[in-house]
C-alpha cells in the first residue's frame, strides 16, 4: 500500500465515511432537527443537511447526477476537485474547487437544484479531495437522479465527451 493510500484509508476511518451511490465517500454530519420540517414536492424535508465528501484515487469520480435543492460546496482540503455541470439551457461549464484561489480555484461553489453535476479528483500529490455540503432543503435519495450515460446522451449530445466519461452507463 503507498503513503496516500495509507493515509487516505486513515482519514476515510477517522471521519467515519462510507461509500457513496454517485462515487466517492461520505458521512451526513448535520441536520436541522431543531427546526420545522419544509414541505417540498417531494414530502417533508429538513431545512438544512450536510456531509463531508471525499473523492479519492481509487474512487475518484463523483457520477453524474441531479439534485432538486440548491448544494453550497466548501473546499477543505487535499487536491483539487473539479465539477462538470450541466444547466437547463444545455449550458456546460467547469468549475476547479481547490486552495490556489489566485489560480482561479474556488474555495466554495454553489449549484441550484436542477443541474446535472459530477465530480473528478485532479491529479495532486494528496491523493485525495475532501470537501463539505450543505443542502437546502435537507437531502433526500428521493430528491436526486442519477444520470444515465445514454440518457444523457441523448438529451445533450453536444456534451458527450464529459458524459461518457463522467456518467454510469
Amino acid at each position: 500500500m503507498t503513503q496516500n493510500a495509507i493515509e487516505t484509508a486513515q482519514l476515510i476511518k477517522s471521519l467515519e465515511l462510507e461509500p457513496h451511490v454517485e462515487g466517492g465517500y461520505f458521512r451526513r454530519t448535520y441536520q436541522s432537527d431543531g427546526q420545522t420540517m419544509v414541505t417540498t414536492p417531494g414530502g417533508q424535508r429538513h431545512c438544512m443537511t450536510s456531509i463531508f465528501y471525499l473523492l479519492t484515487q481509487d474512487s475518484s469520480i463523483g457520477h453524474f447526477h441531479l439534485n432538486q435543492s440548491d448544494i453550497v460546496h466548501y473546499y477543505h482540503l487535499g487536491d483539487p476537485i473539479q465539477y462538470t455541470l450541466i444547466f437547463p439551457d444545455r449550458t456546460l461549464k467547469t468549475i476547479v474547487m481547490g486552495k490556489d484561489i489566485l489560480a482561479g480555484q474556488c474555495l466554495q461553489l454553489h449549484v441550484p437544484g436542477g443541474i446535472w453535476k459530477a465530480s473528478q479528483l485532479m491529479q495532486g500529490p494528496a491523493g485525495f479531495g475532501l470537501i463539505s455540503e450543505a443542502v437546502s432543503p435537507g437531502f433526500d435519495f428521493a430528491d436526486m437522479e442519477m444520470g444515465d450515460r445514454q440518457k444523457l446522451g441523448q438529451q445533450f449530445p453536444e456534451h458527450w465527451v464529459p458524459i461518457e466519461k463522467l456518467a454510469r452507463g
